[in-house]
């Protein structure tokens, strides 16, 4: 029976690149000269978080447009980017998580195995993990099916992958 995944990956080595290129635009900048902004990456479980350091809010803004601008340019999908609340840290310097989303939530996983019951389609949707698992007769099926998932779900990167006959 023909299967696929549905999944959201972001490729890490992409992102630690961005973030590379990033800190040194912000360090050759003349706005920012003497000024304590710039990017770090701190790995949770899955998740990698991308804190984001400057002086004010202002600059905050302007290093987080740098950090987007380099990595859609390198390919990695800035809707799986989840900002955070602004914190101050001492004086007046502020910082901002960014945590990089990697693989469907529990709550996604749900919505997409409902839009398939609720589509008709002969497919079925198991949740695998971090993953969607979706069998069906035909290839056919199968390719309604990812077409009708790429329209209705727009908030969250995901790739259709493992494609088996």
């Amino acid at each position: 029976m023909p299967s696929f995944d549905i999944v959201s990956e972001v490729n890490q080595v992409e992102v630690r690149n961005a973030v590379d290129q990033c800190n040194k635009e912000i360090t050759n900048r003349f706005d920012f000269k003497g000024s304590d902004a710039r990017v770090e990456i701190q790995d949770q479980d899955k998740d990698k978080i991308l804190m984001v350091f400057a002086d004010d809010n202002f600059k905050l803004g302007q290093v987080r447009d740098v950090l987007t601008a380099k990595l859609a340019k390198r390919g990695v999908d800035v809707r799986s980017l989840a900002p955070g609340t602004i914190e101050k840290t001492s004086g007046d310097t502020v910082k901002q998580p960014v945590t990089v989303r990697v693989g469907v939530e529990q709550e996604l996983a749900r919505k997409i195995v409902k839009l398939l019951k609720d589509s008709k389609l002969k497919a079925q949707a198991s949740i695998q993990g971090d993953a969607v698992r979706v069998t069906g007769p035909k290839k056919d099926t199968l390719q309604e099916v990812i077409t009708l998932v790429k329209k209705s779900i727009t908030d969250v990167p995901l790739q259709f992958k493992n494609f088996r006959e």
